[in-house]
């Protein structure tokens, strides 16, 4: 006996292609869902600012207020704060009420080391080599290749000490910014 060429029990070309779209988006969906909070676990909070620019934070995480800040400080001082990307940054106290223009990525340029203020040399010195900077940042004694990286330091209308990038010229060397 022959079949009839439209057999009920096998299904539509069209029907089979629905089913497998159907699967494919509910795994693809599944999948995705799963994926959401393992990205947006690596991806690091923003502090806010516009323009690229951060609010430093102080040890415990909290905005620093320029105000607090020099109350607490004496001029000369270096005092470190959470910058760009989480990396210790100084700002330096300049004079009287207060703040230098410029703030400093606290990691060496030998090996990445988190280089100390040395008060009584007055200058930075890495601990793991020895690498020596002025009290501007500029490498005056190696291993370390490069100057510690700047950054901008403004007070924002709320007395936040806002961090912005440093991309002109660097004042130390007159070269472009090797950080950039």
């Amino acid at each position: 006996m022959t079949q009839a060429s439209g057999s009920t029990d096998v299904p539509s070309m069209g029907r089979r292609q629905f089913m497998n779209f159907l699967t494919f988006g509910a795994v693809t969906g599944t999948a995705l869902g799963a994926l959401y909070p393992v990205v947006k676990y690596f991806i690091p909070p923003s502090s806010g600012g516009s323009g690229g620019g951060i609010v430093a934070k102080d040890a415990l995480g909290n905005d620093v207020k320029a105000s607090s800040f020099l109350a607490e400080h004496n001029v000369g001082d270096r005092v470190l704060t959470q910058g760009f990307k989480g990396d210790p940054t100084y700002i330096v106290v300049e004079g009287e009420q207060a703040i230098a223009d410029y703030g400093l990525n606290a990691v060496c340029t030998h090996l990445g080391c988190v280089v100390p203020w040395n008060a009584s040399a007055e200058k930075f010195i890495c601990p793991c080599h020895g690498s020596q900077y002025n009290k501007a940042g500029k490498v005056v004694r190696g291993p370390a290749p490069l100057s510690l990286a700047l950054v901008h330091v403004d007070v924002a209308e709320d007395d936040n000490v806002v961090l912005t990038q440093w991309t002109e010229e660097d004042f130390r060397t007159q070269e472009k910014p090797w950080w950039v």
